[in-house]
């Protein structure tokens, strides 16, 4: 679902990418590890069609990046999820949803909410009262309501606390369950075993590492990861 062909990209000739290619299959969660700086949010912003790659290719599904219309199959998370403080969570949605080309009842939009954990007491308070875990999860649910088969996301569970981290983790795995593919860079190496299929390791713009979170544990990883980096 999800195909990176021999990436490149540089910037003023430092390289940001180099040959970087994986596939993420659906129902797969990729969590990518690395330094600030090593490639992981411009491996994102490539497949968003943010920027553009100098070289390979990108694949979403069976259609590639910069050449087809890959919009409506993606979903982005950012480390701050961007909304609009003086709506509330379901007035959120229902506009982000709009501007993906859909429409929904009031009821329809509470229960996307819902499905993400989000409590019915807060669907209708105004974003500027929110968590950062509830706004994630106003995110999450206009991945859902836009039907996204592939969700992006730059370090979700940074600044979380146990439990919304917990719950941030529960809520990937159901939507891993649901078919869809989730490509998450982050710093977090015992959420990465916890929720990754795959975990990668990236150094100066290199995918240096891929390893199946089934075959390793937590203190394995982070043994790896320091000796790699």
């Amino acid at each position: 679902m999800l195909k990176a062909k021999n990436i490149c990209k540089s910037y003023q000739r430092k390289t940001a990418l180099k040959d970087v290619s994986f596939e993420v299959s659906k129902g797969e969660i990729f969590c990518m590890l690395g330094q600030n700086g090593a490639g992981k949010t411009t491996t994102i912003n490539i497949f968003l069609g943010f920027i553009e790659k100098d070289g390979g290719q990108a694949f979403i599904g069976n259609k590639e990046v910069g050449k087809d219309n890959t919009n409506q199959l993606t979903a982005y998370i950012p480390e701050t999820v961007q909304l609009y403080e003086n709506l509330s969570g379901v007035e959120n949605l229902d506009f982000f949803s709009r501007l993906a080309g859909f429409k929904y009842t009031i009821a329809q939009l509470e229960a996307f909410l819902a499905k993400t954990g989000l409590q019915s007491d807060a669907q209708h308070q105004r974003l500027s009262s929110y968590s950062k875990g509830m706004r994630q999860k106003v995110g999450i649910a206009v991945a859902l309501a836009k039907n996204a088969e592939v969700i992006f996301m730059d370090e979700p569970t940074s600044g979380l606390d146990p439990k919304a981290t917990s719950e941030f983790t529960k809520i990937c795995k159901e939507l891993a369950a649901m078919g869809k593919v989730i490509f998450m860079a982050t710093h977090d190496i015992f959420n990465a075993v916890e929720l990754g299929t795959t975990i990668g390791i990236m150094k100066k713009g290199v995918l240096v590492q891929q390893l199946k979170s089934k075959d390793i544990n937590a203190d394995k990883l982070n043994q790896i990861y320091l000796e790699t980096i």
